[in-house]
């Protein structure tokens, strides 16, 4: 018989109970990659991203097939996912189109929940009303007829869409003879406060406000301002446009100048303040495209293609909004047409379209700067990339 004492046996007891269950792993952040389809690709990649090493594991979860998946979109809870499908007279399916699914998380897959006509050739971008009742599509369209146009499609309450109800249409500013004949919507943007909603038309050089008002009218929630656009320098063109947390600032790619432009917002109204060029040498083949703000809203981000092929990174002033260069960054590809920044902000997710890959890159969310690249996996055709949102 072995003998221990009262206080030995209480003290092993105490210990058992006080010893902390073991940390259940923390799920890693998934990451969606939409390409445009072909042989190798057929639609939108899911993958796991390991934040602790900044790398994307090669094997996707699941592949969700849809054709030409250009830009990536989610639901205000995360549980939809939109996509358009850059489809245009060229395409296999030559019919503009905009997909949303029931978006799966882990080993489960995703269900398609429906497809519609966007009514126009090559959307490249669309955002959800703020009340989700909407899916906005900016219909790019490389042909003069029909010219590019901003559609309004419904969402009902499951995430399924509807053909457009609205079709917004405007003119072309033709400065530039090859590019600028007619008009290409390249986003559609809806303000922070979500009673407004801005069309960028790099074929017009202007960004267009319209005031969303389903009160009005559920089968045309848009109409005119009295300050019906933003008038940018001819042959400029503008592609994409993104606000700040504040809604007090927004922050615009001029693609054919390859040029940022930092604006003030103000019930309806955006009025440039700077305007920043992205290759200070301003070389000739610049592409301005993707622009995204640190979650904490310190620093910008924004990628040039064409012969440039960087990321610049600028540091934001927090009372004004204004833009300093701090860092000019090699995507490690050709084209990066678009990137995403990792939930925890250590790192940044480059989509090279034309060499093919995904490059991750390391980032320190104190000073905003872009290290070493950690991570280069070939993707044929990567259009978009984005973080799915957290559970």
């Amino acid at each position: 018989m072995i003998l221990r004492s009262p206080l030995l046996a209480w003290s092993l007891s105490m210990t058992l109970v006080a010893a902390p269950a073991a940390a259940e792993p923390r799920a890693q952040p998934e990451l969606l990659v939409g390409c445009y389809t072909g042989a190798v690709c057929k639609g939108i990649g899911r993958y796991r991203f390991d934040p602790e090493q900044g790398r994307i594991e090669p094997q996707p979860l699941e592949v969700i097939e849809t054709d030409n998946p250009s830009w990536l979109t989610f639901s205000a809870d995360g549980r939809r996912l939109f996509a358009v499908n850059e489809n245009g007279p060229d395409s296999a399916d030559p019919v503009g189109r905009a997909s949303s699914f029931a978006l799966a998380r882990g080993n489960a897959r995703s269900t398609p929940l429906s497809q519609a006509n966007s009514l126009g050739d090559e959307p490249a971008h669309a955002a959800p009303s703020r009340d989700g009742r909407y899916l906005f599509v900016a219909n790019y369209s490389v042909n003069a007829a029909p010219g590019g146009t901003l559609a309004v499609m419904p969402v009902d309450g499951d995430g399924r869409l509807q053909s457009a109800v609205q079709v917004l249409t405007h003119r072309a500013s033709q400065a530039d003879r090859e590019r600028q004949l007619s008009t290409h919507v390249h986003a559609a943007v809806p303000s922070p406060d979500g009673k407004h909603v801005f069309a960028v038309d790099l074929g017009a050089d202007k960004v267009y406000a319209y005031r969303y008002d389903p009160a009005r009218s559920s089968e045309r929630p848009l109409r005119a301002v009295a300050t019906p656009f933003l008038e940018l320098p001819p042959g400029s063109g503008p592609r994409h446009l993104l606000f700040d947390a504040s809604g007090r600032h927004a922050y615009l790619t001029l693609e054919m100048s390859g040029e940022v432009v930092v604006l003030d917002y103000d019930d309806g109204r955006l009025q440039a303040v700077q305007t920043v060029a992205m290759d200070p040498a301003r070389s000739s083949g610049n592409a301005a495209a993707a622009l995204h703000l640190s979650a904490d809203g310190r620093f910008l981000y924004a990628s040039n293609r064409g012969e440039d092929n960087h990321i610049a990174v600028y540091a934001v002033d927090a009372a004004s909004g204004r833009l300093s260069a701090l860092q000019r960054r090699s995507s490690e590809g050709r084209g990066p047409r678009e990137f995403a920044l990792s939930p925890d902000g250590r790192h940044l997710v480059v989509a090279n379209q034309h060499s093919g890959n995904l490059v991750v890159i390391e980032r320190d969310p104190a000073d905003g700067r872009l290290g070493k690249t950690v991570q280069t996996l070939e993707i044929a055709s990567p259009s978009d990339v984005k973080f799915a949102p957290a559970d």
